[in-house]
Formats: structure tokens, sequence, C-alpha cells
């Protein structure tokens, strides 16, 4: 029988490039999405390599999550692999974001995530087979200032993701959490930011990757396939990561305000 897999967000960026990495494999792709018009476009894309759905997806709503794993029963028996993908970045000082904008972030990155899951786990018991796979950050292992609400949504990310791999190990449920570093995708288009200066240093963040979405896919693909826990594709990334878990903490934070300064707006 042919794998099937459902991304949310697949319409564009890491999420399209996911979706194609896998319509390459040969497996049946479903991607949510709430771009119809973007989701058209990769759908006809994938449907040159493979069978391919497009639904319209708000991870807001878990009513739509519901929908998707409904019809993904109906049409092909189940799914797989279910990736979440779908979230949007913050960024400001922590005296300047809102407390709408930190539960609009919540709401996308995290609680999109945990609905996900929560929709998903049922079926992939009665399968008795299954993967999640929760695309955080290293965001999430990391501290970069200004960007603190990204950085909570994320760190629970992982933190959810460790906790569901040793709850769900038992109902032959795995799980595998993806943590890159900034790489070019359309990350920049679903960022807010009080500081407009925000802006330009995202782009220039995300333009700065040696890895591309195709390359960083290809990596969580592997990883799946493998059953791997841990997707961190930057060296830069992981580097960073063991220095925080083994140097001391003044040392590390040293090291990641220098880095930092590079591309941090200037005040005044």
């Amino acid at each position: 029988m042919e794998k099937r897999v459902f991304v949310t967000g697949g319409a564009g960026g890491f999420g399209r490039a996911l979706a194609e990495r896998y319509a390459q494999a040969g497996w049946r792709v479903c991607i949510g999405d709430i771009h119809e018009a973007r989701g058209a476009e990769t759908l006809a894309a994938l449907q040159r390599d493979t069978e391919a759905i497009f639904l319209r997806c708000d991870v807001r709503q878990e009513a739509e999550l519901v929908a998707a794993r409904d019809r993904l029963e109906r049409s092909w028996g189940g799914v797989d692999v279910v990736i979440n993908n779908a979230g949007v970045a913050m960024a400001g000082a922590i005296d300047q974001v809102a407390l709408d904008d930190w539960q609009w972030i919540l709401d996308i990155n995290l609680l999109g995530v945990v609905r996900s899951c929560r929709v998903f786990t049922p079926l992939f018991k009665r399968q008795r087979s299954g993967h999640f796979v929760n695309v955080a950050s290293m965001a999430g292992l990391l501290d970069v200032p200004y960007m603190s609400s990204y950085n909570a949504t994320k760190a629970a990310v992982v933190s959810l993701s460790e906790t569901l791999q040793n709850e769900l190990v038992d109902e032959g449920i795995g799980v595998t959490v993806v943590c890159p570093s900034f790489f070019e995708t359309n990350l920049h288009e679903a960022l807010r930011t009080p500081d407009p200066a925000f802006q330009p240093v995202m782009r220039k963040m995300l333009a700065r990757s040696p890895l591309t979405a195709a390359q960083i896919a290809d990596q969580t693909f592997r990883a799946v396939e493998a059953g791997a826990f841990y997707v961190l594709p930057h060296g830069e990334g992981r580097a960073a990561w063991f220095l925080k878990r083994l140097a001391p903490r003044r040392l590390y934070a040293q090291v990641l305000r220098s880095q930092v300064r590079k591309f941090a707006p200037r005040s005044g």
C-alpha cells in the first residue's frame, strides 16, 4: 500500500519542500493550508509526481483538522505521517509585544500542533502505527533576544514532542522534532513586530543559511525513515546548542549576544 502524509502549512515555504520530498518518494501527499491560491498551485506541482490533495485547513480550528483526518480516512484509509509545520513569527522586546500578539502566536505555533496531535492520535492508535513530525526551531533550544514569544512557542513544541515520544511509543507511534536555524523560506511574510526594523533583519537571517528548504526537507524525510527524534540540520545551531548544554551560562550567553549584535536593529 502506498504511504500517506499530511502536511499543515504545506502550500509554501518549508511545508511545500516537505510535500515535494514525499511526493518524489512516491507517497500520497495531502497539504493543508489557509492560502487557497498558493495551495492550488502547489497541488498542481505535486500531482506531476504523485496522487495529492489540497484541503483548506486552519490549525486554529480543531474542526478543520478533524475534517482533514476524516477525509484522509475516507479517501486513503488513513495516514502514516502527520507533519505539523504551520507556523508564524513574532519579533520585538518583551515590553513592546502586545499580549494579543502573544495569544496569536501561541494559538498557531503551539496550540496548532497540540490540536493536530489530539485529532490524529486516536487514528494512529486505531492503526497501531503513525508518526508525528513537529516543526520547531533552534529558537526552541536556544534563547535569542527579541524573540521571546517565538522562542517560547518553539520550546513548548520541543517539550511537547519529547513528552509524546515517551507517551505514545507503546502505541506504535513515532515522533520527530525538527529544529532548523533560520533558512530561506516565507516565514517573513507571517512576521509580526512592533518595530519595522526587524523586517529586514528577518530577511537577512533567512537568506544567510547554507542549507536550502529542500535540503532540510530531505534530512527530515531521512530522519523519519530512520526513526530519529531530533533533526538539527544546521552545524552552527548544533554547536550553539552543545555550548548551551555544556558551558557555564555566562559564557554561552556572552557568545550568543555577540552573534545577535550582528543582526539586531540598532536602537536610537
